[in-house]
């Protein structure tokens, strides 16, 4: 049964992920409904004042994949101008158009596909746009709550601040993924932390390269966890890869 059901699927999503037009009908779609949730919802936030710093200068944003549903409004209600790195896969592309309509542009690449060159053209904006980068740390496949090398390079080559962004709810829905993707419920209350800037030395290498990134990890799901525990919701789980949930929830089935 479920191979047949995933069969269907399939069907119907393979036609859309390679139509363009209906990519943005879609995308148009969901950035009214974050918006809806958005602006419905209670709003409980720490230090975004502080985003206003980062309207003229450059600040590398990094955040769980788990945790981004919300923050593009964040950003956008911030003005914020800021590219955001995407991946490569079909469905990658679409969550860049969705982006795209909250003013974030895309780069296109991960620490598995292209990571070189996203670091060059990520780098290469930065210095010349003055602009922001918005990193998903542990995406596009895990494992969950890992901080990848992406961002600490990006901070290192030009001089940006790492600031670590997470949102949380109160009314919570859990997608069944490796990342346990975060969608707020109506007219509940939304909370968006923004930390304490980061900076990483140029000359940072080797052992106190990881010694920075594992403290860098530690802050982010510190925070992850502290937001989480205001609203009583479980502890979200680390080490997950998308490919081994996926093998695991094919042997439930």
């Amino acid at each position: 049964m479920y191979k047949f059901l995933r069969k269907i699927w399939k069907s119907f999503w393979t036609p859309i992920l390679n139509n363009t037009a209906l990519q943005w009908v879609i995308v148009t779609i969901l950035a009214g409904i974050t918006w809806f949730i958005y602006l419905t919802s209670r709003h409980k936030f720490t230090n975004t004042k502080s985003l206003k710093n980062y309207r003229k200068k450059p600040a590398v944003f990094v955040f769980f994949h788990g945790r981004c549903a919300m923050l593009s409004p964040v950003i956008k209600s911030a003005r914020i101008k800021s590219y955001c790195v995407a991946s490569r896969h079909k469905d990658g592309r679409i969550m860049a158009r969705l982006q795209r309509l909250f003013g974030l542009r895309a780069i296109y690449g991960s620490t598995s596909d292209g990571a070189v060159a996203v670091l060059r053209e990520g780098v290469k904006v930065m210095h010349q746009e003055k602009v922001s980068m918005c990193v998903p740390v542990d995406g596009p496949s895990g494992p969950s709550l890992h901080l990848q090398d992406g961002a600490l390079y990006f901070a290192r080559m030009t001089g940006a601040p790492i600031v670590p962004v997470c949102f949380s709810c109160s009314r919570p829905i859990y997608m069944d993924r490796w990342d346990k993707f975060m969608i707020p419920k109506l007219f509940g209350t939304i909370s968006c932390r923004i930390g304490k800037p980061i900076y990483i030395d140029s000359k940072l290498r080797g052992a106190e390269f990881e010694k920075k990134r594992t403290e860098i990890e530690d802050i982010m799901i510190k925070q992850l966890h502290e937001m989480d525990a205001e609203f009583n919701l479980p502890e979200i789980e680390r080490g997950i890869h998308a490919t081994e949930y996926k093998k695991h929830a094919k042997e439930k089935k």
